[in-house]
């Protein structure tokens, strides 16, 4: 599981990707720290103040969390930024990795609560951009797509279909890199590959 949301102004020599450890699951297992992560991410360093508002929480519950991930070794403060009265905030990866089911096995309430508040910040995205869909562009409109398809298969068969999304993810990840023109906007594509476990075991009983 990969989080590659990328915010400008990355200073020089800044990790790519923090790969999940007991500890930092444990800090993400929150909703608002996710999208803090992801908002620093996306538009670059800011303070408690404007995350707050961004976030809909106080300034104050805002400026916790921030203590939180500045332990855990998610964000940094911006000494360059600061000032006296203010504390500006970066973050210090690109992207969060979360791949090791061993970790998964030894915390599995940190991981679950960390998976339900990736989640969450999913949810609120998508909220955010059906509310705004109808205000696009027509090109933009024809190209929404919201669906889902029930396969059957073996867990070999889904490693190896979620590979190959993901090296189409990738191939045009790179050509927006390299892609500067007017024409273009930030697309989120969520992948999503859950087993219906239950239903499983129901089939077999």
């Amino acid at each position: 599981m990969a989080d590659a949301e990328v915010g400008p102004d990355r200073p020089d020599g800044e990790e790519e990707a923090i790969v999940l450890d007991a500890k930092g699951l444990r800090a993400l297992a929150h909703p608002v720290r996710v999208q803090m992560v992801t908002l620093l991410r996306k538009h670059g360093p800011s303070t408690a103040t404007r995350l707050a508002e961004r976030l809909d929480v106080n300034s104050g519950t805002a400026s916790y969390h921030l203590r939180q991930l500045a332990a855990a070794g998610f964000v940094a403060e911006d000494a360059e930024r600061g000032n006296a009265r203010e504390r500006w905030w970066r973050s210090v990866h690109q992207l969060t990795r979360f791949d090791h089911e061993d970790l998964a096995e030894r915390e599995p309430e940190a991981a679950l609560a960390y998976l339900q508040s990736v989640h969450s910040a999913y949810t609120m995205r998508t909220q955010q951009g059906l509310h705004g869909l109808q205000t696009l562009p027509r090109p933009w409109r024809e190209a929404f797509d919201m669906s889902d398809a029930a396969l059957r298969l073996t867990p070999a068969e889904a490693r190896k279909m979620r590979d190959e999304i993901w090296s189409v993810i990738e191939r045009y990840k790179r050509a927006s890199d390299d892609q500067k023109s007017q024409d273009t906007e930030r697309v989120w594509v969520n992948l999503h590959v859950l087993p219906e476990v239950n239903l499983a075991a129901q089939e077999e009983n």
